[in-house]
């Protein structure tokens, strides 16, 4: 596994070559299966990085009010095809991205993305859509400064989201794809899918991988220890908190 250096700096080298990639904000992106905590980290990430007087934006996928109830809609009739899912959330990516992402980033504003382009690359393509077309679609977004990806089996993740809510949502666990007439077998069918897909990311796209077994504070720790390279000049001797203090 690379070091936080080696991350760090393939991510600013292709920030660098990016058609887009001149902004002067930082974008911050997590990714990881439904069930990894990757929200919960960003949200604490979120929550120092304004503690520190930075200005800061949070986007998550699929939430843009333009697409949002027609997506809603379809999802509830299971009336959507792999390739329609797929361009509903490339719309509704691309307008989150004109409307607030870009711009913010040009406004020097730390920008956090709960999921961003590579959401689109692992489900698109395990629902049976060409990847190099995928990634076309894309194409126009920024390559982040930072992409945390918090790798958890598909077993444990299923126990933590049965934990909150007693079924699990006939997309998240793939039944439109037929891997199976059982809800679980198919979530982890899919979902593993989905894992080997992320895993083949991890070096083409320069993902930073966080054990996403570990405790809470030690994955904050890791992932604060990253970001403050990214920190403006005068925060050069803001370090992580020490254990058990890095969620406040």
């Amino acid at each position: 596994m690379q070091g936080w250096s080696g991350w760090a700096d393939r991510g600013m080298k292709r920030s660098a070559g990016n058609s887009v990639g001149r902004a002067r904000g930082r974008l911050i992106v997590v990714e990881g299966i439904d069930g990894s905590g990757k929200s919960t980290q960003l949200h604490l990430l979120d929550k120092w990085l304004r503690s520190l007087g930075l200005n800061v934006f949070f986007t998550e996928w699929n939430s843009s009010d333009v697409v949002k109830e027609i997506t809603s809609k379809g999802k509830k009739k299971a009336l959507l095809t792999p390739t329609t899912f797929s361009l509903l959330h490339a719309t509704d990516f691309a307008d989150r991205y004109e409307r607030n992402i870009s711009p913010l980033l040009e406004a020097d504003y730390f920008v956090l993305a709960d999921r961003y382009i590579y959401t689109a690359y692992a489900r698109d393509v395990v629902r049976g859509c060409t990847p190099s077309w995928v990634r076309k679609i894309y194409s126009f977004a920024k390559v982040p400064d930072a992409t945390f990806y918090f790798r958890l089996p598909p077993e444990v993740a299923m126990d933590r989201i049965l934990e909150g809510r007693p079924k699990l949502k006939y997309y998240e666990a793939g039944m439109d794809l037929n891997l199976s007439n059982d809800e679980y077998e198919s979530y982890r069918i899919f979902q593993s899918k989905i894992v080997e897909q992320y895993d083949g990311m991890i070096k083409r796209d320069g993902f930073a991988v966080i054990d996403a077994t570990l405790d809470i504070e030690e994955q904050q720790s890791q992932m604060r220890q990253h970001v403050r390279r990214f920190l403006p000049a005068r925060f050069a001797t803001v370090m992580p908190e020490p254990n058990g203090d890095s969620t406040k």
